[in-house]
């Protein structure tokens, strides 16, 4: 066991391990969730830190002796700029802090949020009131180190996440009416085509015609989201199908400039290896063009065919229905999607 100063510790590379982890997490939960969890855990560390400070005759004197210690550990050099206990407003830098090195690293500046919230955290048991620490200089683009200005204030880490939470509440609601949407505009196509099919003629070009109206409807390319497509395919996929597929999707990545595009095979109840080879093309071809491919809605008959066949599935991206593949590509662009309130008689 790695020991400092008597405590069980670690040794991580800032610029490798610590990037990837931070990076990781930040994308799961989304930037500004991600510095309010840094900043409660700087804030929720400083019990060791004040029982340290309180054994010298000084606030100023015990902060330079933790400041030596932290150095030591690699939190960087810390310095109280300034400390006003009448006004209780206090000046802190942080130079060469482990935050700092990341995000230059990463190409990113999102703040030292455990940083600030252990100078907060500190400052709350030196002034007795709720502190918050706002930073005003980051090393991360180029400034010469973090600085914050700590004083007491009515803004809390819990109230802050709570106001996020409201913010969770709108998402739900926006994903709720875009799957709503989405269901809307297939059932309707599938009517659509249902009659088509229902009143075709022997007339030669009037079978033509409603096959090429069939062949758009049963093969509409509907954006749910900025940057996602969605292609709801229903019964067999035809070579010639395949082609107008293909084209048809392909077009509008490049138009719309998608990053996302959900196959759902939720209206496939047979596959043969034709059929799959074709899906496999179209997949391939999307991703040619920047667009990551999500195979939704395969049905467990469907799997056990493709398996039997032996279809090569290591490149597919395939999840379990549409509602998980928007919410896989929303989490992927950065965008918090919570489970939305859909009964499964909507999906």
């Amino acid at each position: 066991m790695l020991s400092c100063g008597g405590n069980p510790s670690v040794i991580m590379w800032t610029e490798t391990t610590v990037a990837g982890l931070m990076l990781g997490l930040s994308r799961m939960v989304g930037v500004e969730r991600f510095n309010l969890a840094l900043q409660s855990g700087g804030r929720d560390s400083v019990d060791g830190d004040w029982a340290h400070i309180e054994t010298f005759a000084s606030f100023e004197e015990g902060f330079a002796s933790l400041a030596r210690i932290a150095a030591a550990a690699g939190w960087g050099i810390w310095e109280i700029v300034s400390l006003d206990r009448e006004a209780e407003v206090g000046r802190f830098r942080c130079k060469n802090g482990w935050e700092a090195s990341y995000q230059r690293t990463l190409s990113a500046c999102w703040g030292s949020g455990m940083m600030g919230g252990k100078f907060a955290g500190l400052c709350a048991r030196l002034f007795g009131k709720n502190c918050w620490a706002q930073q005003v200089m980051f090393q991360a683009r180029g400034d010469e180190a973090d600085e914050f200005i700590v004083r007491p204030s009515d803004r809390t880490i819990e109230g802050d996440l709570e106001r996020l939470l409201a913010a969770d509440a709108a998402t739900r609601a926006d994903l709720a009416v875009a799957l709503e949407r989405l269901r809307q505009e297939v059932e309707e196509r599938r009517v659509t085509e249902d009659a088509l099919r229902r009143t075709e003629k022997e007339n030669a070009f009037l079978i033509e015609q409603q096959a090429r109206t069939i062949a758009a409807l049963s093969t509409p390319i509907i954006q749910i989201w900025e940057g996602i497509l969605t292609l709801p395919i229903v019964g067999q996929v035809s070579a010639a199908r395949a082609t107008t597929i293909m084209q048809a999707l392909l077009q509008e990545i490049v138009q719309r400039g998608a990053h996302y595009a959900i196959l759902d095979l939720t209206g496939v109840d047979t596959l043969d290896a034709e059929t799959a080879d074709h899906l496999l093309r179209i997949v391939r071809a999307a991703e040619l063009l920047g667009a990551r491919a999500i195979v939704s809605g395969i049905r467990p008959k469907v799997a056990q065919t493709m398996v039997e066949l032996g279809v090569d599935l290591s490149g597919l991206t395939t999840v379990a229905d549409l509602e998980e593949g928007l919410k896989g590509a929303l989490r992927s662009m950065g965008v918090r999607a919570p489970k939305p309130s859909v009964s499964s008689s909507q999906r």
